[in-house]
């Protein structure tokens, strides 16, 4: 069983009563405590010359924490934290491979989930035969028992457990994995994290059924390109003329918060302490956040590519553009922000997964050039792009895609570009998005789908993203 993919169902949840909330929190706060001291005699024998991590003995700290917590649930936690040395150790292994240069900086080894302070982090796990999930179109629930001491401090009745209010779907089907439950104070919100065991040759499948459309082989096909920008996630063209755009600005700006939050609370760190578990929170925050629009925005693009019936996709290498422009604004953007390696990374699994092709392709000066004229008498401000001899005004972002689309296919039809800073809306069947932290919508404010053939006149786009 342990060779077969597992894939990760995420939904948030409510306690369905304020005892249960009460419980709960009860709960999750007991684990961290655990967590700590399992982490702290085995960074004992670690840093111990002589010490072996696997030889730190922890199984009677379980009299004290399986009362509250229940024995399974003691177990499961020594089991991630083993989870959690096993894969410092494989980092360590690569760091220390002078050929592998993956791993670049030295790991560290496992820290600490808060403290009596500062504040523990919330997060609780349930084995996978002690919770159970009651799927319903109204209302959806799992239940999971506590500790003995638990139950009779909120006076649950025989067989009682706590119940959760669930919201999402479960986007992979198979056998149950370990349950966890994870607190984000800033948004006051428990994420539930759900991974099933699924037969390999099951997960083809099920990453299609997550689709509305697939390619028809009966309908031509065509082919695609992508921008990958600073300024905008993904700038897609395809080749009868057809874009999409995802706004990236927000997303950024709501990342430098966190980056600057997160430089406040370092500056009142102690001399040679470099972070914190409310530091580790905020970090994690940041990147689930980054991560989820991301990987929304990309099954977004596939399904509209499926329903443009578009079966190979070209997307541009930063890597030319990287070395050759670096700045520190567009280092934080590409590298630290939208992680360009790891989002090209997402476009080739879930493209791939639905049977469209990728190919990397250079995209060096791709914004530079004029795709109808091939000038090279450009201006580019922002998203804006203005060709100075044919006097083509266009969104910069798809001007980049169109070049990179054309030096693969050859010429192709002009496509119903985005006129960036105009001062009116999209249309409102979606061609420019904008995230409004759960999907990708019709962006509302300021840009404008107008077709090339005509730059003075505005209307939407020939087709749009459904």
């Amino acid at each position: 069983m342990s060779d077969r993919p597992r894939r990760t169902n995420t939904y948030t949840a409510d306690p369905v009563t304020d005892r249960y909330r009460e419980c709960l929190f009860d709960w999750l706060a007991a684990h961290a405590p655990l967590w700590n001291q399992i982490t702290y005699r085995r960074r004992q024998q670690y840093f111990d010359d002589d010490g072996d991590v696997w030889d730190a003995e922890y199984t009677d700290l379980y009299e004290k924490y399986a009362p509250l917590l229940g024995k399974a649930t003691c177990q499961q936690l020594a089991r991630k934290n083993s989870e959690a040395w096993r894969s410092h150790f494989e980092l360590l292994s690569l760091y220390r491979d002078e050929s592998n240069q993956t791993v670049t900086e030295k790991p560290s080894p496992p820290g600490y989930w808060g403290n009596r302070d500062d504040g523990y982090e919330l997060h609780g796990l349930v084995r996978n035969d002690l919770y159970t999930f009651d799927w319903d179109e109204d209302k959806s629930t799992v239940e999971f028992g506590v500790g003995d001491v638990l139950e009779d401090r909120y006076d649950f009745d025989h067989n009682e457990r706590i119940t959760l209010e669930v919201r999402g779907n479960p986007q992979w089907r198979g056998d149950d994995s370990r349950l966890e439950l994870i607190y984000d104070e800033h948004a006051d919100q428990l994420r539930v994290q759900h991974p099933v065991r699924i037969q390999s040759d099951d997960v083809q499948e099920q990453r299609q059924d997550a689709f509305t459309h697939t390619l028809n082989d009966e309908n031509t096909t065509q082919s695609a390109a992508i921008d990958v920008g600073a300024n905008n996630t993904l700038a897609v063209v395809t080749e009868t003329g057809n874009t999409a755009v995802y706004h990236a600005r927000p997303e950024f700006e709501r990342f430098q918060d966190h980056s600057e939050r997160i430089a406040a609370l370092q500056s009142k760190l102690p001399e040679e302490q470099y972070t914190s578990g409310r530091i580790q929170r905020v970090s994690d925050q940041r990147s689930r956040q980054r991560d989820h629009s991301r990987d929304a925005a990309v099954k977004h693009a596939a399904e509209w590519l499926l329903k443009q019936n578009v079966d190979t996709v070209y997307v541009g290498d930063l890597t030319d553009v990287l070395e050759t422009h670096w700045s520190a604004d567009v280092n934080e953007k590409t590298h630290a922000f939208w992680s360009h390696r790891q989002l090209v990374e997402r476009i080739t699994l879930t493209l791939g997964d639905v049977g469209i092709t990728v190919m990397e392709t250079g995209e060096y000066d791709s914004s530079s050039e004029c795709p109808m004229c091939g000038s090279g008498a450009v201006t580019r401000s922002g998203d804006s792009f203005r060709c100075d001899a044919c006097d083509l005004e266009a969104h910069a972002d798809v001007v980049g895609a169109w070049n990179i689309l054309q030096s693969e296919v050859g010429p192709m039809a002009r496509p119903a570009a985005l006129s960036a800073e105009r001062g009116r809306d999209a249309p409102t069947d979606g061609a420019y998005w904008q995230w409004n932290d759960h999907e990708w919508i019709p962006a509302k404010f300021g840009e404008q789908s107008w077709s090339l053939d005509q730059p003075s006149v505005s209307e939407p786009a020939s087709s749009q993203p459904g």
